[in-house]
């Protein structure tokens, strides 16, 4: 029985050992699979790898070197050594001045106003100087662009624009701020911006007048002693639009000056002056202003054409014309800033008012002599006259035929052959009856000669020329 047992025994410890040894074998042979399906063998590693090259070498996006913004020791600050200055000091604190070179692009002139005095101006404002504290190391000796969250961390030139009422910086879609840095340490500063400035305009000639205005700027805290400022390129560095047109004005010249200027209370500024010279176009005023005016005043010459007795004709047509004019004085004057002194178009329109003022007055005293000769002659035509003093009448020819003397002594009003009245008329009397020597030294003659018309006549040739004469000094001496 017991070497039954044994051999049972020895059976079971063989099967044993056979599973135990089929699973070991199964496992070993599964974890080498599993490892080739992950790795997979060499040579297909080696084609693979052979592919990606290929395909990198194709494709120029991956040629760009790596993005070192991925690098957190490769920070903008760190790489600059932001932190490792105090950026609230110029460049070279304690030292000589930092030169500051400035140059700018004026792109449009939005508008002259004449009645602010002043103007607005878009423009792209550079400044260039060196920082050594920015310097970094570079293999390519490329620059570095930033945009405006930089800048408030570095130290830039605090300039302002002096006389200026508004300015801004564009902020459409961010801010126009761009800031580059070499490796050197030169900075390239630039900003868009807008701006509303003082002109200072003398208008004793507008409209035929040329005025001058300027963008002054200059450092607000630090004088010549620290910041010197300066044009880059001298005249060259103001640049202008090609495309800058304004409606009143042609844009005759930009240039630019250096000055100094002093404030008592701080000490010297170096000041950087960008000069412009504007003519006004004088086409718009001529139309809107001269002519009008001058028709008015021509218009006020028709009355002198027009029969004296006709009271309704010729006093609306002067009382129209005198309003007219009034009305393109006020018009003028609106759109003008109220100076103290009088200017060109004042000189013309004033006198084209007096002109067509006295025209008004030329028929007021036309009126006038007319009413006072026709009371005369209906106070001599009421009186009576005594018949024994007349002469006897003498017998006149049928046909009509008289002469002069036939005419003075019966006191009757001479006419023109054609039936026109005549523009003389003249009322004698004669007093006394006898003929002679006696008669002679005893008639008293009374005698009314009256010629309302040869004032509308004289009016016809002096108003005109007069006007004329005018026109002339004046074009002479303002155009």
């Amino acid at each position: 029985m017991l070497t039954v047992h044994k051999m049972h025994f020895s059976i079971f410890l063989l099967l044993w050992g056979w599973i135990l040894s089929t699973e070991c074998r199964t496992h070993r042979q599964g974890k080498e699979i599993h490892e080739v399906y992950k790795k997979g063998s060499r040579p297909q590693r080696q084609r693979r790898e052979a592919h990606g090259e290929v395909h990198k070498q194709g494709s120029p996006i991956l040629k760009r070197s790596p993005d070192i913004t991925k690098s957190p020791l490769t920070k903008s600050e760190q790489l600059l050594r932001i932190d490792d200055h105090d950026f609230s000091m110029r460049p070279g604190f304690g030292g000589p001045a930092i030169p500051v070179g400035v140059d700018v692009q004026v792109e449009s002139l939005d508008s002259i106003s004449e009645v602010d005095m002043d103007f607005t101006m878009t423009l792209y404002l550079r400044h260039y100087w060196k920082d050594e504290r920015l310097s970094f190391p570079s293999t390519n000796n490329q620059s570095m662009t930033f945009d405006g969250r930089l800048v408030k961390k570095i130290w830039v030139p605090d300039v302002f624009f002096v006389h200026s009422k508004r300015s801004f910086i564009h902020d459409t879609t961010t801010d126009n701020v761009m800031l580059r840095v070499q490796p050197d340490g030169k900075v390239l500063y630039s900003l868009r911006v807008t701006v509303t400035a003082m002109c200072n305009m003398d208008f004793s000639r507008f409209p035929l007048d040329t005025q001058t205005c300027s963008l002054e700027i200059e450092s607000y805290a630090y004088t010549e002693d620290d910041l010197m400022l300066y044009w880059k390129n001298g005249n060259d560095s103001l640049k202008t639009d090609e495309r800058i047109s304004l409606s009143q004005f042609l844009i005759q010249e930009f240039h630019t000056t250096t000055k100094l200027a002093f404030y008592s209370s701080t000490g010297w500024y170096n000041r950087l002056y960008i000069n412009f010279t504007l003519r006004r176009h004088i086409f718009f005023f001529l139309l809107q202003t001269y002519f009008p005016a001058t028709l008015m005043v021509m218009l006020s010459w028709v009355s002198f054409w027009i029969d004296r007795r006709a009271v309704p004709a010729r006093v609306p047509l002067g009382i129209t014309t005198v309003l007219t004019m009034s009305t393109i004085i006020t018009g003028v004057n609106a759109s003008m800033p109220r100076v103290s002194y009088i200017k060109a178009v004042d000189i013309y329109l004033w006198v084209s008012f007096v002109f067509v003022f006295l025209s008004v007055l030329e028929y007021a005293a036309v009126n006038y002599l007319t009413t006072v000769q026709e009371r005369k002659e209906r106070k001599l035509r009421d009186k009576p006259a005594c018949a024994c003093s007349l002469p006897q009448p003498r017998a006149m020819m049928v046909d009509g035929s008289y002469n002069d003397g036939d005419v003075n002594e019966l006191g009757h009003f001479m006419s023109h052959e054609d039936g026109d009245k005549q523009d003389r008329m003249m009322v004698q009397l004669a007093l006394g009856s006898e003929r002679g020597s006696a008669r002679r030294k005893n008639q008293r003659y009374v005698s009314m000669r009256i010629d309302t018309h040869a004032i509308d006549k004289y009016s016809r040739i002096i108003f005109p020329g007069a006007y004329i004469l005018f026109n002339l000094i004046y074009w002479s001496i303002f155009s």
